[in-house]
């Protein structure tokens, strides 16, 4: 299962708490101290925050628990859409106040998206402005009668001291280890009686025969009860609610108590795999089954090289053995098989269906690939992962960082399927994609930190694109006499305007031998060159027709050289006559937000030059805007976002199409061009 919510929420900590209850360690982590069994990465302990899914398994009464630890910041939602392929529940970590964070929002999504069983557990009631009845009020009015109170905090704010648990009515007052279980005190009975009714009155939902012998007047058992709230849960009709604090241990015996009593497990859950023919198959939770196990996660150890973590849904891996990457219909060996412990490991020998472990050093196996059998080739569907929304330019600082950025990249590239990295023809630049600044941050500091490339970012610089408006004629004619044999190149161009996106044409319409057919490919290439230098701003040209109609050559100086040159003269004298313009790329943005701030983003929007498209509602209280918006406007809206919807705003874009740019912003462009050039040839 995951533990997830929002950046702060107090995951981490939580996580630290099970695995001492459950004896798995002899001492309780701390954040601040940086030793936490789950944030154990240089960069996490130093950022005091969580940048990577961890894998802790505990035993509790016999039953085996693999707790994942997930980013909560929106920056690694990456590792959120991963883990939740591979889990049944998610548990939502989120602390006692009457606003939702927007870490929960997402976590809630994901976990609806994939149909998990969902649990609320609510930390910090120690905390001074701790608000747990304003935090049901606001869960009930989310998500209604499914959000279901299982235990009540004893005491307020400094005072809390335990968890009263409706299941059995005991009120647990012990931290870490040690319980103290207690009978309900007096000033709480009313209000557990009329809790427990509409906990019980959720359990009997769940199933057919406890919904009769409610509905008759009977009261329901302890084991009834977790039953019906059992069911309730795997179908998604309950949200059960706990209470508890991370920081002292509070309420993590019941919750260890309710995860293996009330959410489901691997064998109650089997998967439902789509097939290319658009059936589905049941995969059964069967070590003896066919193998089937995915990986949804991959890192980049400097020294140990590529580990995989996989789930084994079905069948049983075993070390040694030779297995399919069906994705890629490759064989690969399973030489290191372990079970991961945080930042330790057990080696295994097997790793029975419904289990999740790790493998290093698979040759050819990234995140979202199935490993099968040759015989069986099951293939689970790839993870959609969200789209990269921010970017930055990167610049190695030495000539030996350069050598290295190329591998270092292609590294965690494997490692972190929300960062992307590409060349920029355009600009000159290489670019880095990713889903924040915290993101991109953390990937610059990687570099250095793993791989010791050293790499300063700067801004990413729109790909404007240049074209022409009019139709013209031109000549180009180079001559140069050094000499010995001289330059001597001629031709006429006639230069005229394409469609959006059709590209460049050429054409040789040469008659009588004004120009030999040998020195032809030479002026287009010329020409090709001379676009990729821009016309007026320094940005590639495209959309032109390009006709060579006449020209002349000499017997002894022309060459191909020459009427390269001659054919570069002629495009940008023909470009000056022709109405030159530069294009600016417009991307299509969906921007999705609460409906109160909708009309801030609108406005927003307009100001960027954006023209709106229209606006869907998409439940829930959020709408969907749908606008055209300049690339050149763009380039902090992810930040900007944030701030205006306080996070609870997400948007996707693409490219949509180049538009000419208006005329200031052109004699912009135009003028730093000049600039640029006037400063290379003083240089």
């Amino acid at each position: 299962m995951a533990i997830v919510g929002h950046g702060g929420a107090g995951k981490t900590m939580l996580v630290e708490h099970l695995l001492y209850t459950a004896g798995a360690t002899d001492r309780v982590g701390s954040v601040d101290a940086g030793n936490t069994q789950s944030d154990y990465d240089p960069l996490e302990i130093r950022r005091k925050i969580s940048l990577n899914a961890s894998i802790v398994p505990i035993e509790w009464h016999g039953c085996k628990i693999n707790l994942i630890d997930v980013p909560g910041y929106p920056d690694f939602i990456g590792d959120l859409h991963g883990v939740a392929r591979v889990v049944e529940s998610m548990i939502i970590v989120c602390e006692a106040k009457r606003d939702l964070d927007v870490g929960f929002d997402l976590a809630f999504e994901v976990a609806q998206e994939h149909g998990l069983a969902t649990c609320i557990f609510v930390n910090k009631l120690e905390r001074d402005n701790a608000d747990f009845e304003g935090l049901m009020e606001t869960l009930h009015e989310r998500f209604g009668r499914k959000v279901v109170s299982t235990q009540i905090p004893i005491g307020h704010q400094a005072a809390f001291s335990g968890v009263l648990d409706l299941l059995n009515m005991k009120v647990y007052k012990g931290k870490d280890r040690g319980v103290e279980i207690e009978e309900v005190p007096s000033g709480y009975t009313e209000e557990a009686a009329e809790r427990r009714d509409k906990m019980m009155d959720a359990a009997a939902e769940g199933d057919d025969d406890l919904a009769m012998k409610y509905l008759e007047g009977e009261s329901l058992s302890e084991e009834e009860i977790e039953h019906g709230l059992l069911v309730g849960i795997e179908t998604g009709r309950v949200i059960p609610v706990l209470v508890g604090s991370a920081m002292s241990g509070i309420g993590v015996a019941t919750l260890l108590d309710r995860i293996c009593g009330e959410l489901p497990s691997p064998i109650d859950l089997p998967k439902m795999v789509p097939t290319p023919d658009g059936e589905s198959i049941k995969i059964e939770t069967d070590p003896a089954g066919p193998l089937a196990a995915f990986v949804f996660k991959t890192t980049a150890d400097p020294f140990v090289g590529k580990i995989n973590f996989i789930r084994v849904f079905s069948g049983t891996l075993k070390a040694d053995q030779h297995v399919l990457n069906v994705n890629r219909e490759s064989d690969e060996r399973v030489h290191n098989l372990f079970y991961p412990h945080g930042k330790g490991q057990e080696n295994a020998t097997e790793v029975v269906a419904g289990d999740i472990a790790a493998v290093a050093k698979l040759a050819h196996t990234h995140t979202g690939d199935t490993l099968s059998t040759a015989k069986d080739r099951i293939m689970l569907p790839p993870i959609n992962f969200p789209e990269s929304i921010y970017r930055v330019a990167i610049v190695p600082v030495t000539k030996a960082d350069e050598d290295k950025l190329g591998t270092a990249l292609g590294r965690l590239l494997e490692e972190d399927p929300t960062l992307r990295h590409t060349r920029d023809t355009a600009t000159h630049q290489e670019i880095l994609e990713g889903m924040g600044d915290i993101h991109l941050d953390t990937v610059v500091e990687k570099l250095k930190a793993k791989f010791g490339v050293n790499v300063k970012t700067e801004e990413a610089r729109v790909p404007y694109r240049e074209t022409v408006k009019s139709q013209a004629k031109a000549q180009g004619r180079h001559k140069r006499q050094t000499g010995g044999k001289g330059q001597f190149g001629d031709c006429w161009i006639e230069l005229e305007p394409l469609g959006r996106g059709e590209g460049f044409v050429f054409e040789n319409k040469v008659v009588g031998g004004a120009i030999p057919k040998n020195f032809i490919p030479a002026i287009e290439k010329g020409i090709r060159e001379a676009m990729d230098h821009g016309l007026v701003a320094g940005y590639p040209a495209v959309d032109l027709k390009v006709i060579v109609y006449d020209g002349s050559y000499h017997d002894v100086d022309s060459s191909e050289m020459a009427f390269k040159t001659a054919g570069a003269l002629a495009l940008r004298a023909a470009a000056e006559k022709a109405q030159p313009v530069v294009l600016e790329p417009t991307l299509t943005v969906d921007v999705d937000v609460p409906d109160e701030c909708v009309g801030d983003v609108v406005g927003d929007l307009n100001g960027r030059r954006g023209r709106l498209q229209g606006m869907d509602p998409i439940g829930a209280g959020r709408t969907r805007v749908h606008a055209s918006v300049p690339m050149s406007t763009m380039t902090r809206y992810a930040l900007d976002l944030r701030s205006i919807t306080k996070g609870r705003g997400r948007f996707s874009q693409r490219i949509d199409q180049y538009d000419e740019i208006p005329y200031p912003e052109q004699q912009t462009l135009m003028a730093e061009y000049a600039k640029r050039r006037s400063a290379e040839a003083e240089h």
